[in-house]
């Protein structure tokens, strides 16, 4: 870790930098998750077997070298990366950056262009074929992670621009979370399913679900988003662990608990709770985020990608751990200079001469590949994110 934290020149050099670097690039790029866009991949009909995708897909995540452009696997704008650029750009915005405005409005008219197509609601998926281990996800098949940060994003043009169709879209994307997907009903709450294809049961999922509900709320003051989102959250708080964590979800297969989902359980369940005017939920955001801060960072604070280890050091965890710390700011006076002191890191150990940042650092070696979603989209929000506090700590 730095011992110092960055300035202010260094953070407004590192966003336009990023910026610049994205802008060139058209908001496009490769992915972790994209490899079955292959189109040698797609030629080969005796591969498509649910392993042979599977392992497909993880060699080309895991490699430390491209091969993306071997393989015939295009450059392409991700819905969801559309919309956290979104979401950053509208916060910039209110920082001093100026000309951002086209940049909003481009990235809004591609994610609009993007969303699932014969859905009686909007909504949206990823841009490329998804295998795990429990089921198969065709590109852009609707999920929930990619639409309530599409809705986000849509909520944060209107309070920008003030038009109502972008409201509307939003509205339609929380009927998309009430209509589309699957509800699992217990006696203590409900817990959307991640797509319209699945029964999973998975808490980051869930929570920013819930949140996404109350925000709409707090806007439409309908009962109808409000409702669903109280029970959603008491679903998942009542499977949090004693000592505050989360398990990923519900599954036998999915009990590891990491960095940035721990982190989007715990930004959801701030929002809720702001947007619904619950407070029964302050006690397990201060016990999670006890956790939190004791097991998924070093003694120096650098952020872990597990609550047991640190690699791979990952850019994606780099960036959400700013953004919650500056979240929580309220639990911990000093969490904006540790999130500083993160970025000044990150610009030191994980940053191309050209701006864009690496995806991982493994114990032996870095991974260098540039992904937009994955490593520039929230990095730039973490920025965004991070020049909001510290201009409101000089006022």
């Amino acid at each position: 870790m730095a011992a110092e934290p960055a300035t202010a020149s260094q953070l407004s050099r590192a966003i336009e930098d990023l910026l610049n670097y994205c802008r060139r690039n058209h908001w496009a790029g490769f992915d972790p998750f994209d490899g079955l866009n292959s189109r040698v991949f797609a030629a080969l009909p005796f591969l498509h077997h649910w392993i042979s995708r599977l392992v497909f897909i993880q060699a080309m995540k895991r490699s430390p070298w491209n091969f993306r452009p071997l393989f015939l696997v295009p450059r392409e704008e991700n819905p969801k990366g559309l919309a956290v650029f979104c979401s950053a750009l509208c916060t910039l915005s209110g920082t001093g950056f100026a000309a951002l405005e086209d940049d909003i409005r481009h990235l809004l008219r591609r994610l609009i262009e993007l969303r699932s197509k014969d859905r009686p609601h909007f909504c949206w998926g990823y841009n490329f074929d998804w295998q795990s281990r429990q089921f198969f996800l065709p590109k852009f098949v609707p999920n929930i992670i990619c639409t309530t940060f599409a809705g986000n994003a849509l909520l944060d043009a209107w309070e920008k621009f003030g038009d109502t169709t972008h409201l509307d879209m939003a509205v339609s994307a929380g009927n998309f979370l009430l209509e589309g997907l699957n509800i699992a009903t217990t006696d203590d709450g409900i817990c959307f399913s991640y797509t319209p294809l699945d029964q999973g049961r998975v808490h980051n999922a869930n929570l920013l679900g819930a949140a996404y509900l109350a925000r709409l709320y707090s806007v439409t003051k309908e009962r109808k988003f409000l409702e669903p989102a109280e029970r959603a959250v008491r679903y998942s708080t009542r499977r949090q662990s004693g000592d505050g964590s989360w398990a990923y979800g519900e599954d036998r297969t999915q009990g590891w608990i990491d960095h940035f989902h721990t982190g989007y359980n715990l930004v959801a369940l701030k929002r809720f709770s702001e947007y619904s005017g619950n407070e029964d939920v302050l006690e397990n955001i201060r016990r999670g985020f006890r956790f939190y801060r004791a097991n998924l960072f070093t003694d120096e604070g650098l952020p872990k990608y597990y609550h047991d280890r640190l690699y791979p050091i990952d850019i994606h965890a780099i960036a959400y751990s700013i953004i919650t710390l500056v979240e929580f700011e309220s639990l911990d006076k000093g969490n904006i200079d540790l999130g500083n002191r993160i970025f000044a890191w990150a610009l030191k150990e994980m940053r191309s001469e050209e701006g864009y940042f690496f995806y991982q650092k493994k114990r032996l070696y870095t991974n260098r590949i540039p992904y937009m979603r994955w490593s520039q989209a929230w990095m730039l929000l973490a920025f965004a994110i991070l020049a909001e506090a510290l201009q409101k700590r000089k006022l």
